[in-house]
């Protein structure tokens, strides 16, 4: 997926060295079905029309079928198309980082953070996220803090202007970085996939969308360094620590 995967196991078990090595094999066929930089992938094959839906893993229908939700979720500014040319990365990376996270579950661990090309799923507790800043290199625009959260960053510091807008195929250009923050209970999946829309809508429509999407708080910074978040933010900043969030 063109990206790193890490985990943090507070709690390790028996199995975990296990359960580790069977999630790297997960990660490498979900890579194997779904990679857009891969000519041979099924997603690839299927964007060249070598492949029918039909014809490809059943897993490939779903996230097809997950991408056309969040699209509808969104008004319209997601989609499994960017650019033309099939990609459902913006919603398979963050299923991969669930699913990993589950994995852990299953196999009885309780605290553990799962990280995947800046998509991050917590359990337990409390672990402290920290926000890569976008135009700061080695800086960061915040550190959040909770238990069981899900956190997606989408912004243009490591791919520059790569997320489109759907509505008009051009780059959006009125965020440099969009983080969004799910209660314990959303998973990253749909986080993600929302984070890629709402930096696609812009601060404006993005901050009033999340406002409006129960258990979604975010954090915008602006091409100029400016801060803007939702009213509930806050309540995800450390409440002890170094002054990590300075509204400015």
């Amino acid at each position: 997926m063109g990206t790193v995967f890490s985990f943090a196991v507070r709690d390790p078990g028996p199995d975990t060295a296990d359960v580790l090595r069977r999630i790297a094999r997960r990660l490498h066929r979900i890579d194997a079905v779904f990679s857009p930089y891969r000519t041979d992938s099924q997603i690839s094959r299927l964007d060249r029309g070598e492949l029918g839906v039909d014809d490809c893993d059943p897993e490939v229908r779903a996230a097809l079928a997950s991408c056309r939700e969040v699209a509808d979720e969104t008004d319209g500014y997601f989609t499994e198309r960017p650019g033309g040319r099939l990609d459902p990365s913006g919603w398979v990376k963050g299923r991969a980082v669930e699913e990993a996270a589950g994995m852990l579950g299953d196999a009885g661990a309780r605290q553990y953070c799962v990280s995947g090309g800046g998509d991050v799923q917590t359990a337990g507790g409390p672990w402290r996220i920290g926000v890569a800043h976008p135009l700061r290199t080695g800086r960061l625009a915040a550190v959040l803090a909770g238990d069981g959260l899900a956190v997606a960053t989408s912004g243009t510091a490591e791919r520059g202007a790569h997320v489109l807008d759907p509505h008009t195929g051009r780059p959006a250009t009125g965020l440099a970085s969009l983080t969004l923050v799910g209660s314990p209970g959303t998973g990253i999946a749909r986080v993600d996939a929302w984070a890629t829309a709402a930096f696609a809508m812009g601060p404006d429509r993005a901050l009033a969308w999340a406002g409006r999407r129960p258990g979604v708080e975010a954090l915008a910074v602006l091409p100029d360094g400016t801060k803007r978040w939702t009213p509930g933010l806050p309540r995800h900043l450390p409440a002890v620590g170094p002054a990590d969030f300075r509204p400015v």
